[in-house]
């Protein structure tokens, strides 16, 4: 199994709509991958790692799908349109990585 995070850098003065992030983007992303997309978690950053310091990213999803072959054949043929939506909750740049799941 795989796992594609999408992280949202925490950046002074940029805008990130939570609600609309995790309500509507999100459900859209599954459903237009259908079956590939086995889950997903979306995360609200609240803090760093030392006391008092603030979260290095502001929101991020994890999307889990069998195989890297079933993600990129299920999100190809609607990137566009997924992709298109981020200026609805947000104006930051994701970074996205794809790993292996190692442990579940």
């Amino acid at each position: 199994m795989i796992k594609v995070s999408v992280f949202y850098p925490n950046e002074a003065g940029a805008r990130f709509d939570h609600d609309y992030y995790a309500q509507k983007h999100m459900p859209m992303v599954a459903e237009k991958m259908g079956d590939a997309c086995l889950r997903y978690t979306v995360d609200k950053g609240i803090a760093g790692g030392e006391p008092g310091s603030d979260a290095p990213f502001v929101g991020m999803c994890h999307i889990y799908c069998d195989s890297v072959e079933s993600f990129q054949g299920a999100f190809g043929p609607h990137a566009e349109e997924i992709m298109g939506d981020i200026p609805n909750y947000t104006d930051l740049s994701p970074v996205i990585q794809i790993s292996d799941v190692v442990v579940d």
